[in-house]
Protein backbone atom coordinates (compact mmCIF):
# COMPACT_ATOMS: atom_id res chain seq x y z
CA UNK A 1 0.00 0.00 0.00
CA UNK A 2 2.95 2.62 0.35
CA UNK A 3 4.31 1.35 -2.32
CA UNK A 4 1.79 2.40 -4.44
CA UNK A 5 0.70 5.43 -2.81
CA UNK A 6 4.33 6.98 -3.59
CA UNK A 7 3.48 5.96 -6.74
CA UNK A 8 0.56 7.58 -7.55
CA UNK A 9 1.74 10.80 -5.62
CA UNK A 10 5.01 10.78 -7.86
CA UNK A 11 2.53 10.53 -10.71
CA UNK A 12 0.66 12.92 -9.59
CA UNK A 13 3.02 15.50 -9.15
CA UNK A 14 4.45 14.55 -12.83
CA UNK A 15 1.69 15.48 -14.49
CA UNK A 16 1.29 18.65 -12.25
CA UNK A 17 4.59 19.76 -13.42
CA UNK A 18 3.88 18.58 -17.05
CA UNK A 19 0.37 19.72 -17.58
CA UNK A 20 0.05 22.36 -15.78
CA UNK A 21 3.70 24.47 -15.87
CA UNK A 22 5.58 23.26 -19.13
CA UNK A 23 2.25 22.55 -21.37
CA UNK A 24 0.60 26.11 -19.64
CA UNK A 25 4.08 27.77 -20.84
CA UNK A 26 4.64 26.33 -24.21
CA UNK A 27 0.91 27.76 -25.07
CA UNK A 28 1.58 30.80 -24.05
CA UNK A 29 5.19 30.93 -25.53
CA UNK A 30 3.74 29.80 -29.14
CA UNK A 31 1.01 32.83 -28.81
CA UNK A 32 3.57 35.14 -28.26
CA UNK A 33 4.96 34.43 -31.84
CA UNK A 34 1.77 34.39 -33.51
CA UNK A 35 0.22 37.74 -34.88
CA UNK A 36 -1.19 40.02 -32.23
CA UNK A 37 0.70 37.99 -29.68
CA UNK A 38 -1.98 35.54 -28.58
CA UNK A 39 -4.68 38.32 -28.17
CA UNK A 40 -7.13 37.53 -30.95
CA UNK A 41 -8.22 39.24 -33.73
CA UNK A 42 -8.62 42.91 -33.18
CA UNK A 43 -10.79 44.84 -35.30
CA UNK A 44 -11.02 48.51 -34.73
CA UNK A 45 -13.87 50.62 -36.26
CA UNK A 46 -14.99 54.17 -35.68
CA UNK A 47 -12.72 54.43 -32.40
CA UNK A 48 -14.14 51.24 -31.26
CA UNK A 49 -12.15 48.00 -30.88
CA UNK A 50 -13.89 44.81 -31.15
CA UNK A 51 -12.57 41.14 -31.44
CA UNK A 52 -13.36 39.23 -34.79
CA UNK A 53 -13.17 35.83 -33.06
CA UNK A 54 -15.87 36.18 -30.63
CA UNK A 55 -19.62 36.80 -31.10
CA UNK A 56 -20.98 40.60 -30.87
CA UNK A 57 -24.98 41.42 -30.31
CA UNK A 58 -26.18 42.61 -33.46
CA UNK A 59 -29.78 43.34 -32.85
CA UNK A 60 -30.74 46.29 -34.32
CA UNK A 61 -32.82 46.32 -37.74
CA UNK A 62 -30.53 48.08 -39.67
CA UNK A 63 -27.66 45.32 -39.04
CA UNK A 64 -27.35 41.84 -40.36
CA UNK A 65 -28.37 39.90 -36.60
CA UNK A 66 -26.06 37.59 -35.22
CA UNK A 67 -26.40 33.95 -33.53
CA UNK A 68 -28.03 34.07 -30.24
CA UNK A 69 -25.93 33.94 -26.80
CA UNK A 70 -26.59 32.05 -23.30
CA UNK A 71 -24.20 33.83 -22.07
CA UNK A 72 -24.89 37.35 -23.15
CA UNK A 73 -21.43 37.41 -25.55
CA UNK A 74 -19.58 37.62 -22.19
CA UNK A 75 -15.91 35.88 -23.43
CA UNK A 76 -15.04 35.19 -19.76
CA UNK A 77 -18.46 32.82 -19.20
CA UNK A 78 -18.47 31.05 -22.37
CA UNK A 79 -20.94 28.32 -21.89
CA UNK A 80 -24.07 27.12 -22.93
CA UNK A 81 -27.62 27.34 -21.19
CA UNK A 82 -27.73 23.60 -20.43
CA UNK A 83 -30.94 23.46 -20.79
CA UNK A 84 -32.52 20.27 -22.19
CA UNK A 85 -34.35 20.67 -25.61
CA UNK A 86 -37.84 19.45 -23.86
CA UNK A 87 -37.13 22.03 -20.98
CA UNK A 88 -40.22 24.54 -20.76
CA UNK A 89 -38.20 27.30 -20.39
CA UNK A 90 -35.92 26.47 -23.21
CA UNK A 91 -38.89 25.96 -25.66
CA UNK A 92 -39.89 29.27 -24.76
CA UNK A 93 -37.00 31.47 -25.28
CA UNK A 94 -36.54 29.60 -28.46
CA UNK A 95 -40.54 30.50 -29.33
CA UNK A 96 -39.32 34.42 -28.61
CA UNK A 97 -36.42 34.09 -31.03
CA UNK A 98 -38.57 32.65 -33.45
CA UNK A 99 -41.26 35.49 -33.00
CA UNK A 100 -38.81 38.48 -33.26
CA UNK A 101 -37.48 36.91 -36.43
CA UNK A 102 -40.81 36.37 -37.66
CA UNK A 103 -41.88 39.77 -36.99
CA UNK A 104 -38.86 41.17 -37.88
CA UNK A 105 -38.88 39.20 -41.08
CA UNK A 106 -42.66 39.32 -41.99
CA UNK A 107 -41.39 37.85 -45.69
CA UNK A 108 -40.23 34.88 -44.87
CA UNK A 109 -42.24 31.58 -42.56
CA UNK A 110 -41.41 29.96 -39.63
CA UNK A 111 -39.68 26.92 -41.45
CA UNK A 112 -37.84 29.40 -43.47
CA UNK A 113 -35.30 30.34 -39.89
CA UNK A 114 -32.17 28.50 -39.88
CA UNK A 115 -31.92 26.60 -36.44
CA UNK A 116 -28.70 28.29 -35.83
CA UNK A 117 -30.84 31.76 -35.61
CA UNK A 118 -33.02 30.43 -32.66
CA UNK A 119 -30.29 28.36 -30.64
CA UNK A 120 -27.21 29.10 -29.03
CA UNK A 121 -23.93 27.73 -30.13
CA UNK A 122 -22.06 25.30 -27.45
CA UNK A 123 -20.36 28.14 -26.11
CA UNK A 124 -22.06 30.73 -26.93
CA UNK A 125 -19.54 33.25 -28.65
CA UNK A 126 -19.87 32.02 -32.31
CA UNK A 127 -18.81 34.99 -34.68
CA UNK A 128 -20.26 33.15 -37.50
CA UNK A 129 -23.59 32.84 -39.09
CA UNK A 130 -24.73 30.21 -42.12
CA UNK A 131 -25.14 31.97 -45.44
CA UNK A 132 -28.40 30.74 -45.57
CA UNK A 133 -28.75 33.30 -42.60
CA UNK A 134 -27.36 35.81 -43.76
CA UNK A 135 -29.63 36.23 -46.94
CA UNK A 136 -32.93 35.67 -44.65
CA UNK A 137 -32.28 39.54 -43.46
CA UNK A 138 -31.57 40.77 -46.46
CA UNK A 139 -35.11 42.46 -47.36
CA UNK A 140 -35.51 43.66 -43.87
CA UNK A 141 -32.07 45.51 -44.01
CA UNK A 142 -32.24 46.95 -47.56
CA UNK A 143 -35.63 47.93 -46.55
CA UNK A 144 -34.16 49.69 -43.20
CA UNK A 145 -30.80 51.14 -45.01
CA UNK A 146 -33.11 52.35 -48.32
CA UNK A 147 -29.99 49.88 -50.49
CA UNK A 148 -30.81 47.58 -52.95
CA UNK A 149 -30.95 43.92 -52.24
CA UNK A 150 -28.58 42.93 -54.67
CA UNK A 151 -25.29 45.65 -53.15
CA UNK A 152 -26.26 43.32 -50.06
CA UNK A 153 -26.10 40.04 -51.80
CA UNK A 154 -23.04 41.00 -53.29
CA UNK A 155 -21.83 41.68 -49.82
CA UNK A 156 -22.67 38.82 -48.33
CA UNK A 157 -20.86 36.77 -51.76
CA UNK A 158 -17.89 38.95 -50.78
CA UNK A 159 -17.70 37.92 -46.93
CA UNK A 160 -18.58 34.38 -47.17
CA UNK A 161 -15.59 32.16 -46.01
CA UNK A 162 -15.36 29.20 -48.09
CA UNK A 163 -14.77 25.30 -46.76
CA UNK A 164 -10.90 24.27 -46.72
CA UNK A 165 -10.21 22.74 -49.84
CA UNK A 166 -13.55 22.93 -50.73
CA UNK A 167 -14.25 20.01 -48.41
CA UNK A 168 -14.17 20.73 -45.10
CA UNK A 169 -16.88 22.84 -42.98
CA UNK A 170 -19.46 24.91 -44.08
CA UNK A 171 -19.64 28.31 -46.01
CA UNK A 172 -20.03 30.96 -43.07
CA UNK A 173 -20.02 34.46 -42.81
CA UNK A 174 -18.13 36.64 -39.50
CA UNK A 175 -21.35 38.57 -38.38
CA UNK A 176 -18.31 41.44 -37.69
CA UNK A 177 -17.05 41.99 -40.63
CA UNK A 178 -20.12 41.74 -42.66
CA UNK A 179 -21.88 44.27 -40.65
CA UNK A 180 -18.87 46.36 -40.85
CA UNK A 181 -18.44 46.01 -44.56
CA UNK A 182 -22.82 47.00 -44.38
CA UNK A 183 -21.46 50.70 -42.02
CA UNK A 184 -18.93 51.62 -44.86
CA UNK A 185 -21.45 50.96 -48.12
CA UNK A 186 -22.04 54.10 -49.62
CA UNK A 187 -25.77 55.03 -49.29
Amino acid sequence: MKKTFLQTLILTLICIVSLAGIYALLVFGVAQVMPNRGKGKVVSHNGKTYYENIGQSFTSDKYFNSRPSAVGYNAAGSGGSNKGPSNPEYLAEVQKRIDTILMKNPEISKKDIPVEMVTASASGLDPDISVLSAKMQIKRIAKERNIKASELETLIENHTDRPLLGLFGPEKINILKLNLALDNLKQ
